[in-house]
């Protein structure tokens, strides 16, 4: 039995596999450690396909059916695609929506796709409804889940003097010990960002707090 698909996703699937360049899909496979497999299409004629795709097709009213079917293809440029839907919609999120976002931060999940969620979709998300930071950060925290861990870190990147800065050190505080890479680069990326709105705040705090040195290398780094 064939699956029918939405026909946004479609039109992503025909016009997608028409630009597949195999010669590029096993470098861009090897650089994503082998986790997924590529059609071959670069960044910047990928955004192209897509503008396209929201010209002919426009944004579907049903555009949550459409981010995830696209995320459930195999080849990782429809999580790309299904991103660049995502931002165009991010107007329109509502509450409620806090049950795609985890869902797409928890499945497929690696940097590249975590940290857009974290800083764009989440970022914006909390800072339309700001009660659901609350009501999310401590249960993604005590998740155990190293993605949902690292996006409570990402999420205020793009906030700069509206950032809850109690709450970052909070949280960074809450992983200084973490071994885990992603978590320790989430740290030194966050405050090193940071620092671009408050770099005496930062300084303070990476002289207080005992940092990995991944951590404090990357926090410090424009110093």
């Amino acid at each position: 039995m064939t699956t029918r698909f939405h026909p946004f996703v479609e039109a992503a699937l025909r016009l997608f596999h028409e630009h597949a360049n195999p010669e590029l899909a096993g470098p861009m496979r090897k650089y994503m450690k082998d986790h997924f497999p590529f059609l071959g299409i670069k960044a910047p004629l990928r955004k192209e396909l897509s503008k396209r795709l929201l010209k002919e097709q426009g944004i579907p009213d049903d555009w949550e059916t459409v981010v995830r079917q696209l995320w459930t293809m195999p080849e990782r440029e429809f999580q790309y695609a299904a991103m660049d839907l995502l931002e165009k919609v991010k107007k329109r999120l509502e509450a409620g929506h806090l049950r795609l976002v985890e869902e797409l931060i928890t499945t497929k999940s690696w940097w590249d796709t975590v940290d857009y969620l974290a800083a764009h979709t989440v970022g914006t998300l909390f800072r339309l409804f700001p009660a659901l930071i609350a009501l999310t950060n401590e249960r993604w925290i005590a998740s155990g889940n190293l993605w949902l861990q690292r996006t409570t870190i990402l999420f205020q990147l793009s906030y700069k003097e509206k950032t809850d800065q109690e709450l970052l050190f909070t949280n960074i505080r809450i992983y200084k010990d973490s071994q885990e890479f992603f978590i320790q680069k989430a740290i030194g990326w966050s405050l090193r960002e940071y620092a671009k709105t408050d770099a005496d705040a930062v300084l303070r705090f990476v002289e207080k707090t005992p940092l990995a040195s991944l951590s404090r290398r990357e926090a410090l780094k424009h110093f």
